[in-house]
């Protein structure tokens, strides 16, 4: 699944402008591998490489306990699959899978397909989008220990649940009014003038050069045009 999630989101993301056009073509977006660097984001396809399957159990864990003790109209749905030791381990499968771990979630996306639309149908509307979310981000705000003291794990979950939760409520035809939290920032490009040479600087586009210029601490306020910003790149 996480060659058909990343593929899609990737594509949406593109068009509202949170990565780059040319997003499908940089390591530090695509990779399975979070990059070390903190000011660079962490996508959700990423997350594996940082949690690993212990810790996504956990945290899948945390919002099952609380489904479990939920009132009985959202519980019953759940009860009537399984116990909540099989909707740990069924839902962090998925979770791994997308995130990079491998084929952890047997039946891939019909899977999925089936199981929303057969067993969970009657949760899939705006009442219980409302009550799933509010558990999740309760479960999410209890898992902090797990996250590893790195902020852009929760950014990065939060993402990852936006995602679906985006795609089911134009599926189920319901208003997607709920939200995780704060998610992934738009994906800025590294740019190292110094092992660049004048035609590649001047290849860039004005947006990367002023964010390369303002990450190296430059006022790129009294840079009026793009000759300027070159010039200034140049020198640096």
């Amino acid at each position: 699944m996480t060659e058909i999630t990343r593929s899609k989101y990737i594509l949406g993301a593109i068009k509202t402008g949170v990565l780059p056009k040319d997003a499908h073509r940089i390591p530090e977006i695509v990779s399975l591998s979070a990059p070390e660097d903190r000011s660079t984001p962490i996508q959700f396809w990423q997350l594996f490489s940082v949690l690993g399957p212990e810790r996504i159990v956990a945290i899948v864990g945390e919002f099952y306990t609380r489904v479990f003790d939920d009132e009985p109209w959202f519980t019953s749905v759940f009860e009537r699959v399984g116990g909540v030791n099989h909707h740990i381990n069924t839902q962090a499968s998925m979770w791994a899978d997308v995130m990079g771990g491998g084929p952890y979630y047997h039946g891939a996306e019909f899977r999925l397909s089936f199981h929303h639309t057969h067993n969970a149908h009657q949760l899939m509307n705006a009442e219980g989008a409302e009550r799933w979310v509010k558990l999740m981000v309760q479960a999410l705000d209890a898992s902090e220990e797990y996250m590893l003291g790195d902020p852009r794990v929760r950014a990065s979950l939060n993402t990852f649940l936006s995602h679906f939760f985006a795609k089911y409520a134009e599926e189920f035809d319901f208003q997607n009014l709920e939200t995780f939290g704060d998610t992934n920032p738009s994906w800025k490009r590294k740019v190292n003038f110094r092992s660049m040479t004048e035609d590649a600087i001047a290849a860039l586009s004005e947006d990367d050069l002023r964010a390369g210029l303002e990450d190296r601490g430059v006022d790129v306020s009294q840079l009026s045009n793009k000759q300027d910003l070159i010039r200034k790149a140049v020198i640096l």
